[in-house]
């Protein structure tokens, strides 16, 4: 059987913690950032976990 493909965009954006947990980054931190605050800046910097109810979703794209 052959090895199954990670879907590519997913792989970009998501990552596996040791724990089997999924990390994803944050989002408004990319452009336009003039406006906002240093601390809001800061905080959007740590990534966060997924959400439970996503999880399968993204481990289905993400096999290996």
């Amino acid at each position: 059987m052959p090895k199954m493909k990670p879907c590519k965009s997913a792989s970009k954006r998501f990552k596996r913690t040791s724990t089997g947990r999924v990390k994803r980054g944050q989002s408004h931190r990319s452009h336009i950032l003039t406006k906002k605050s240093t601390k809001r800046k800061r905080q959007l910097r740590s990534p966060l976990a997924v959400h439970a109810a996503d999880t399968g979703l993204i481990q289905r794209m993400l096999p290996y």
